[in-house]
């Protein structure tokens, strides 16, 4: 199962909006075949590796495959995968979590197990949970699972007053941001981040075949069409006031234009998200300003914080996020430390809200 993990990991930065799937048949101790689901429409990891047993010349009859999603059991874009393991007359399927797919949810299994396969699920299930943390929050919640990076001094600062953030943290850090930017669906920010700093949001540090698409969140649509995040087409920017005309222009820049305002003429952060699961992001990747990591919070739209915290300390400077002064410590957001790991000369934090 820890190898069919290592190969559900090679489709990290381009299965999606499918789960990253491992398969690995053995027989007689010895792996035969071995694969990792595709891009969407391409063959599910269980098709690859009976592809792959085969090609090499093995016989699969009443050997066990070990694969980190239960195998789905409906028409997709593909054909049922617990059909074709039925067909090919496996002996055992081992699956590390049931698919959290209505429309699959322990049927893949039962299928399996009704055509005299023996079948186990929930070896290495965290492990499993955590490869595809993102499609099992859109699949129980209609959400992605919303991680919010920022890299700050020891003091909690992100940069100074005159906007100078270059660079708090070092190459290593900066290089395993842009992993963690890589295996999302999408990356959001906000216009105060592509006024101030003009990014192109893209990967750049890491080998990837694809680049997550763009979001940038802009009430009024005050983005300049010029600007690097449109560049290459396809970025969605999130508004709560209409303008045709900016509109047309920033259409014409390639950019897809999605109105959501709300009662006080902001964007609808939570529906925002609601939008984003209904468009099929499983991870989403937040790297934006204090004043909007602040309201994403506030609204309760983040899962976990990813933070870099170099060892240096900048004193009166702009903070991780803007949310209000507090009256008293029961009013506080809880997390809980879900991993902590030296990364070259920083310290990365991974933090869970404890109220999901």
């Amino acid at each position: 199962m820890t190898l069919a993990l290592e190969w559900a990991a090679k489709g990290l930065y381009t299965t999606s909006p499918n789960p990253h799937i491992g398969c690995v048949i053995v027989r007689d101790g010895l792996v035969i075949g071995a694969g990792v689901t595709q891009q969407a429409g391409g063959d599910h990891a269980e098709i690859q590796a009976l592809k792959d047993a085969q090609a090499r010349g093995h016989d699969v009859r009443g050997a066990t495959a070990y694969v980190t999603l239960e195998p789905c059991n409906h028409h997709g874009r593909t054909p049922p995968c617990s059909d074709a393991l039925v067909r090919a007359g496996l002996g055992r399927v081992v699956a590390a979590m049931a698919d959290p797919n209505p429309l699959v949810a322990g049927q893949g299994m039962a299928k399996l197990a009704a055509a005299g396969i023996e079948t186990s699920v929930g070896l290495l299930a965290e492990q499993a949970y955590e490869l595809n943390i993102g499609f099992f929050s859109r699949m129980t919640r209609g959400l992605p699972w919303v991680r919010m990076k920022t890299a700050a001094s020891l003091d909690g600062m992100t940069a100074l007053h005159n906007g100078v953030s270059q660079w708090i943290t070092g190459p290593e850090a900066r290089a395993d941001g842009h992993a963690w930017r890589a295996r999302a669906c999408a990356i959001l920010t906000g216009i105060g981040t592509v006024k101030a700093d003009d990014p192109r949001l893209n990967v750049r540090a890491v080998e990837t075949p694809r680049q997550p698409r763009r979001i940038v969140v802009d009430s009024k649509l005050d983005i300049d069409p010029s600007a690097k995040v449109l560049q290459g087409g396809g970025t969605w920017i999130a508004a709560a006031v209409a303008n045709p005309e900016k509109e047309a222009a920033l259409r014409a820049a390639g950019a897809e234009i999605i109105l959501l305002p709300n009662a006080s003429g902001k964007v609808d952060l939570p529906e925002l998200m609601r939008e984003l699961g209904r468009r099929q992001v499983n991870e989403l990747h937040v790297e934006a300003g204090g004043k909007l990591n602040g309201s994403l919070i506030r609204e309760g739209c983040v899962d976990e914080l990813l933070v870099y915290l170099a060892p240096m300390l900048l004193g009166d400077a702009q903070g991780m996020f803007a949310l209000p002064a507090l009256a008293e410590l029961s009013q506080r957001q809880q997390l809980k430390y879900h991993e902590v790991k030296q990364i070259g000369e920083d310290l990365r934090i991974l933090a869970r809200f404890t109220h999901h």
